[in-house]
């Protein structure tokens, strides 16, 4: 599994803690920045890690800001990205059992380290549920990203 990595100057720290983890995992992924703590704007980085989950570049996806929420505004903005903010295991967990979300945003400045590796591992570790009633409404919010 590769897992396409995003964040702005707020969430940097929090994304190298994230790098440490899947390197320990043995887990591949690419970095689409930013690079450094430097005031950055966060579309500009999770708009290229939605794109690559979206083009099948990655499999998954880990974007960070401050509170998470822009970034995951960004990411759902890029069609067939379905990014879940978590600050909790549980909703990790849920999100990919009931929505398969290919995306996971955090917020560096609600969830500290240790939360935060627990949040990856639950939305890394959980599969799809696959159940009717989920792929029914998954198949609703594809068809919502269909134009006229």
């Amino acid at each position: 599994m590769k897992i396409a990595l995003g964040c702005d100057h707020g969430g940097y720290a929090l994304k190298q803690e994230v790098i440490r983890y899947l390197d320990g995992r043995g887990m591949e992924w690419e970095d689409f920045g930013c690079f450094d703590e430097a005031s950055c704007d966060y579309p500009d980085f999770g708009r290229k890690a939605a794109e690559a989950v979206a083009a099948g570049e990655c499999d998954r996806g880990i974007v960070i800001c401050t509170t998470g929420i822009g970034i995951s505004i960004v990411a759902n903005k890029v069609e067939k990205i379905r990014c879940a903010l978590c600050a909790d295991t549980v909703s990790a967990r849920l999100t990919r059992e009931h929505n398969d979300a290919n995306m996971l945003a955090m917020g560096a400045g609600i969830v500290g380290k240790n939360l935060a590796l627990g949040i990856v591992e639950a939305f890394l570790d959980t599969p799809f549920s696959g159940e009717e009633k989920h792929v029914r409404r998954i198949g609703k919010i594809t068809a919502m990203e269909q134009k006229p």
